[in-house]
């Protein structure tokens, strides 16, 4: 296993955007010399503590917050009036567990994308650490036909999509494994076989513009470059599965016609090429730290493949349910029924969000260790690379790391910050009357929301 880490001094707090791959975090620490060999190697500490030290690192660790000191120090902010004046908000101390602060922490609202901290929780829970989604082309039923066969990897990669973390597959590399199996075979058809998932494509309470917007392609179990007809937001392809054979095609037969059919593999047919996905720590990661939609979804599935479910949009949230509920959290806290947190019809409490929070920072379970580094942090990274560079929030910059949401009307931030006694707190802020065409005010007011909590002593 590689990891990376990219380490900046921001207002006394080190920031570490850590990369965590495989099995969670072991190995995240630079400098550790191993032991000679005669000497027996101490006990492997936790994953997620080595990475709760590396990106939250223990400062003085003062006394928690009192309540009427937070109260007091949100108070004017909560009026802001780009957040429609209700805004729920959960406060825990993440040393006691305990809650410090909650307003509407008990009802249920419409999360945006910080559904995806659910989903990130289910996914690591229930998946094997080392699971890679996996596409393969497999020989047709004549000669020159091939069949493309969907593993519900969105990151597979076309010839055009630049380098990133965590390394996708390459639809490049699938082609030169064919066309080398194949030797002088010429490629005729592409049959495509994307049946792994069932079931509609676009979940319930989906805008039936969100595929010509670029949010999201419809859910398939096979797509190049998420859907994406360009490499920037623009529209998703209609058919995402079509489309990635018709590109798997220009690759195995320039300039020559070939045909692009849907279809499946059948059981014996002999392997021609295969190409693996990053393992689900990264892919976790990559969700979060991007929001991205498409992975959201692809991880809702495999969580219902896992556990024996249909892998529809039902039977991801039925499945994610109980993975959550294993994990700790009340059933009836979190209602999905997407895995990005685009419905409309979600429903999460902010306090069950706070709990998977605080579940992941308090290392007792070392499989969560994505969660904190996949968050975001304030100013630099992801979603919040644009945010905390002015007004009230910038002191924050560095000091939050959170997970976004913004749907129209809704306006979210939940993630973990540290005092100025040096407290770690994890908190979820939720509008959800946000006035129309208010998203980015309503985004700034949340930040220096997040900014006046970081500031906090309040006794």
């Amino acid at each position: 296993m590689r990891t990376t880490r990219r380490g900046r001094a921001v207002g006394g707090l080190l920031v570490v955007g850590a990369l965590v791959g495989g099995a969670g975090a072991a190995g995240l620490l630079d400098g550790a010399a191993q032991p000679p060999a005669a000497v027996a190697p101490a006990p492997t500490p936790s994953p997620t503590a080595a990475v709760r030290e590396a990106l939250l690192p223990p400062a003085a660790d003062g006394a928690a917050p009192g309540t009427d000191g937070l109260q007091a120090a949100v108070d004017a902010a909560l009026t802001d009036p780009a957040l429609g004046g209700d805004v729920a908000v959960s406060v825990v101390d993440v040393t006691s567990g305990q809650p410090l602060l909650e307003r509407s922490a008990d009802v249920p609202l419409v999360p945006a994308s910080t559904a995806k901290l659910a989903t990130a929780v289910a996914a690591l829970t229930a998946l094997p650490a080392d699971l890679r989604l996996r596409t393969r082309v497999v020989a047709g039923a004549a000669p020159g036909e091939v069949v493309v066969v969907g593993g519900g990897d969105p990151t597979l990669a076309g010839p055009s999509t630049p380098v990133r973390y965590p390394q996708p597959a390459r639809l490049a590399d699938l082609a030169a494994q064919v066309r080398a199996a194949l030797g002088a075979t010429a490629v005729t058809r592409v049959v495509v076989d994307d049946s792994l998932y069932t079931g509609e494509r676009l979940a319930p309470g989906w805008k039936p513009t969100y595929v010509t917007e670029g949010a999201v392609a419809p859910v398939t179990a096979l797509m190049v470059d998420g859907g994406r007809v360009r490499q920037d937001r623009g529209p998703r392809s209609t058919e995402p599965a079509l489309a990635a054979g018709s590109a798997l095609a220009a690759l195995l037969a320039p300039g020559a016609a070939v045909d692009v059919v849907r279809g499946t593999a059948a059981a014996e047919a002999a392997p021609l090429g295969e190409v693996a996905s990053a393992p689900v720590p990264q892919l976790v990661e990559r969700m979060l730290i991007a929001s991205d939609n498409d992975l959201a979804e692809a991880l809702a599935r495999q969580v219902a493949l896992a556990t024996g479910r249909p892998a529809s949009f039902a039977g991801a949230a039925e499945a994610m349910t109980q993975a959550l509920a294993d994990a700790g959290i009340d059933p009836g806290a979190v209602r999905l029924v997407d895995g990005s947190g685009l419905s409309r019809d979600d429903r999460v409490e902010p306090g069950a969000v706070t709990g998977l929070l605080v579940s992941a920072v308090a290392g007792d379970d070392p499989r969560l260790a994505p969660v904190l580094s996949g968050l975001p942090v304030a100013g630099f990274d992801g979603t919040l690379a644009p945010r905390y560079r002015t007004g009230a929030a910038v002191p924050a910059a560095g000091r939050v790391r959170a997970k976004t949401g913004t749907l129209n009307a809704v306006s979210a931030l939940a993630g973990l910050l540290r005092t100025a006694d040096g407290r770690l707190l994890a908190f979820d802020l939720t509008a959800n009357a946000v006035p129309l065409g208010a998203n980015r005010r309503a985004e700034r007011a949340l930040d220096a929301l997040a900014a006046r909590l970081a500031a906090c002593g309040c006794p």
